[in-house]
């Protein structure tokens, strides 16, 4: 099986709702592993974009060191919520050359033409072109935010290559020196990393268009015959307080801001506990229900431990399987480890195995009863804490520092900020 999931663009902390996406795409390659006996899974990073351009400009700090540190923390976040790293995780900027081989092969084909420095995907010469979203490029153009372009055949033609002035990132190129457009990005990596035809393509539906669909668009231009990704997975979008998330509202959280105030665990499951194609809302309210619920899973580890050599959950609890096999179905899955639990809270063992299999399976219960339940901070923790909002004043994100100074002191730790750092004491 090959999987290829679009990954983030490096030029600020994730969101939660990038999360979702991240967490869809674990749950599957963590699944189809149980079920298939070798499985490749492919996830990006994007590294050149006017956004990351825009944002080393408003930083004072170049380029180079804006990705390394925003891809730092995006791995950091990621493994704290045990999704597990793809096996691939090409950079756009290493893959220009790939790039520019299928951009030259849609020109001679004239599926792309060459204006004024620029070279675009010419819509009306594919035949397919709004299939997978499942409207007309008409209906597409008319709810698309196009660039207005003289050179432009088509409004709804798109950019493959532009170029780049003195103070942009640049690559030489037949075209003059440029930058790649986004969308050819993960045409070229993909078809780099599992060929011209792969079976599974996933990421918000938010990128169905224009992201996903120009990305078929030229992929199957350069290769008519492939099908290129065989089955599409969109995951819904997530609300905040039952609003789009937004800086303006007070509602947009990073993964690090959340983390500071719950256990990762707890909102990797309030994620799980909706279907990746329904709206999910994120409340703190759910986020404190997520805790309670894991607290219950705990105890019932705690009081019956599973066994050290544990089966495999595909041969513990079919039902369990069986909901995860249906599209994905984890709000049914989790609940078939409710009576796992009552079980195991009864002393029953092999309940307990399952309920540990189950649960590792899609990445929570990871840890010893004992850790989930040690009352307060330990030093390690706490410096973690400490050191997560060194960084974040770093990068002025005051909030995300503050959120952590309150978590501390909630917990009865104390920090004093001086010129020569941050110390902390209990009260």
């Amino acid at each position: 099986m090959r999987v290829y999931y679009c990954g983030p663009t490096v030029y600020d902390a994730v969101h939660i709702g990038n999360l979702r996406a991240m967490l869809s795409a674990d749950i599957l390659v963590r699944l189809l592993r149980c079920l298939y006996p070798h499985v490749t899974f492919v996830r990006n990073i994007t590294d050149v974009d006017d956004k990351i351009t825009a944002r080393a400009r408003e930083n004072g700090e170049t380029i180079g060191a804006l990705t390394a540190r925003t891809t730092e923390i995006f791995h950091e976040d990621v493994a704290e919520l045990n999704i597990l790293p793809p096996d691939v995780e090409p950079r756009a900027t290493h893959h220009i050359d790939d790039m520019l081989a299928m951009i030259d092969q849609l020109v001679a084909s004239d599926h792309a033409y060459v204006a004024e420095g620029h070279v675009l995907f010419a819509v009306d010469r594919c035949a397919s072109y709004g299939a997978l979203s499942g409207r007309s490029p008409e209906d597409l153009l008319a709810g698309a935010r196009v660039e207005v372009a003289p050179y432009k055949r088509h409004p709804g033609d798109f950019v493959l290559w532009k170029p780049s002035s003195a103070d942009q990132p640049g690559w030489d190129s037949p075209y003059g020196r440029g930058r790649p457009g986004w969308h050819i990005e993960c045409s070229a990596m993909s078809r780099r990393y599992l060929g011209e035809s792969f079976d599974i393509h996933g990421g918000g539906d938010d990128l169905m268009f224009p992201h996903h669909e120009n990305e078929r668009a030229q992929s199957l231009c350069c290769a008519p015959a492939s099908g290129f990704a065989h089955t599409w997975l969109h995951n819904a979008m997530l609300l905040s307080n039952g609003e789009k998330m937004s800086k303006s509202l007070g509602n947009f959280y990073t993964i690090r801001q959340v983390l500071t105030r719950a256990p990762a665990e707890a909102l990797r499951l309030l994620m799980l506990g909706t279907h990746y194609r329904s709206v999910l809302d994120f409340t703190w309210e759910k986020l404190e229900e997520a805790k309670r619920t894991l607290d219950r899973f705990y105890r019932a580890l705690e009081r019956t431990p599973p066994l050290a050599e544990v089966e495999p959950a595909s041969s513990l609890c079919a039902p369990f399987m069986n909901a995860l096999c249906d599209d994905m179905n984890t709000p049914l899955a989790l609940s078939c480890l409710h009576p796992l639990a009552d079980a195991a809270l009864q002393g029953d063992q092999a309940a307990s195995d399952a309920l540990s299999a189950c649960g590792r399976l899609i990445g929570i219960l990871t840890r010893s009863p004992d850790l989930w339940f040690r009352s307060g901070a330990d030093d390690t923790a706490i410096e973690a804490l400490i050191a997560q909002r060194a960084e974040a004043k770093k990068a002025r994100d005051f909030t995300t520092a503050d959120d952590i100074r309150a978590r501390l002191s909630e917990q009865g730790i104390l920090l004093e900020d001086t010129a020569s750092g941050t110390s902390w004491r209990r009260a």
